[in-house]
């Protein structure tokens, strides 16, 4: 697949958004929208939820709205132009050049990303989660990438290392690879126990350390958790983490394309329970559908509408002291890892007829 042809399916989709909701434009300046239209571009200067640059979207015409500081690389490097948009550039410091442009170009109802009236953040979120071919191709690389930095990183860990240092040599090899650190997780000994999301401290690591995040590649996110214990393997945590990891594949085979995004909240419930960890269920959000957002939604029991085809997710049933999660997407023909285990032990499970193969705990 082209990016042109990636380019034209992604402007259909919104182009019949704008039909149903009677718009004659949408205005695109989130990150994650940039990215996703422009198949993986970059329109900030820092991480955020807002960028530089914006993409206008009409039924006849696409354009990019900036201003002269930017305009620059998003010629060269983004190669706007090269994609069909025609960019409209103003003086920094004209703070209303913005609103006039958008107004020139589409005089009439503006539908945007953020803010205001005719807010269509939502609606768009909806025409992302069915991934293209050459979006899949994207997401495998990536996940491929975070994976592996992963498992570098934590099979390098030694006693007395600290979190900070851990994650120091995690976003140095993301980096390396021209990816984004979105939110980066560690926890060493008890720690992991204590608690769901373990912001990185100066803590030394002396038995056991748990190594997550979510990574972004070319807008995409992909997020994954591995664990490692020094010596061997207490049994006790070992059952513990099959039983974790089964839940997770449970769920993950029960996100079918047209099933409910509960349905595999429901499932997952189920399996806590079956494997004696039915109070766990209550402890922690379990994830949900994931794409060029951490997660689009934290699945809840109230969550509307179904699974697309080709939507990824990433699910994250945890019991206190141990975490599986890894990002795959859901296809008719089953479930198609993204964050497979590279380097890391593996544990092979077949849960629901689908076939597993998933990270053990790394033995240091």
């Amino acid at each position: 697949m082209t990016g042109a042809e990636e380019r034209s399916i992604k402007l259909g989709r919104l182009r019949g958004m704008m039909e149903a909701r009677g718009l004659d434009g949408v205005f695109l300046k989130r990150q994650d929208n940039f990215a996703w239209l422009t198949g993986g571009g970059i329109n900030y200067v820092g991480l955020g939820e807002m960028g530089n640059c914006g993409l206008l979207v009409t039924q006849k015409g696409t354009y990019a709205v900036t201003n002269n500081i930017e305009a620059p690389r998003m010629r060269d490097e983004e190669k706007l132009e090269d994609m069909g948009f025609e960019i409209h550039a103003g003086i920094w410091h004209d703070v209303g050049f913005e609103a006039r442009t958008l107004k020139e170009l589409c005089p009439g109802r503006l539908g945007r990303d953020h803010g205001g009236e005719d807010n269509v953040a939502n609606d768009v979120k909806l025409l992302r989660f069915s991934l293209t071919e050459a979006e899949i191709e994207r997401y495998r690389e990536g996940g491929y990438l975070t994976a592996r930095a992963m498992e570098e990183t934590i099979s390098s860990v030694r006693p007395g290392d600290t979190e900070h240092e851990t994650i120091g040599r995690l976003v140095g090899i993301i980096r390396a690879h021209g990816m984004d650190v979105v939110s980066a997780m560690c926890a060493a000994d008890e720690r992991i126990a204590n608690y769901r999301h373990p912001v990185p401290g100066d803590k030394r690591i002396t038995k056991r350390v748990q190594l997550g995040g979510n990574m972004r590649y070319k807008g995409l996110i992909i997020c994954c958790t591995r664990l490692l214990n020094f010596g061997p393997v207490p049994e006790a945590l070992r059952a513990q983490y099959r039983a974790n990891v089964e839940i997770d594949c449970t769920m993950m085979a029960a996100s079918k394309p047209g099933a409910k995004f509960s349905d595999a909240l429901r499932a997952g419930q189920a399996a806590y329970a079956a494997h004696g960890y039915a109070d766990e269920f209550d402890k922690h959000h379990q994830g949900g559908p994931i794409g060029y957002a951490g997660r689009d939604y934290r699945v809840d029991f109230t969550t509307p509408g179904v699974i697309a085809e080709n939507q990824a997710f990433c699910w994250n049933p945890s019991i206190t002291g141990t975490k599986s999660e890894d990002t795959v997407i859901s296809t008719s023909c089953g479930i198609l890892p993204v964050s497979r285990p590279v380097i890391a032990p593996t544990i092979t499970l077949t849960v629901a007829g689908q076939t597993f193969v998933r990270p053990d705990i790394w033995q240091g």
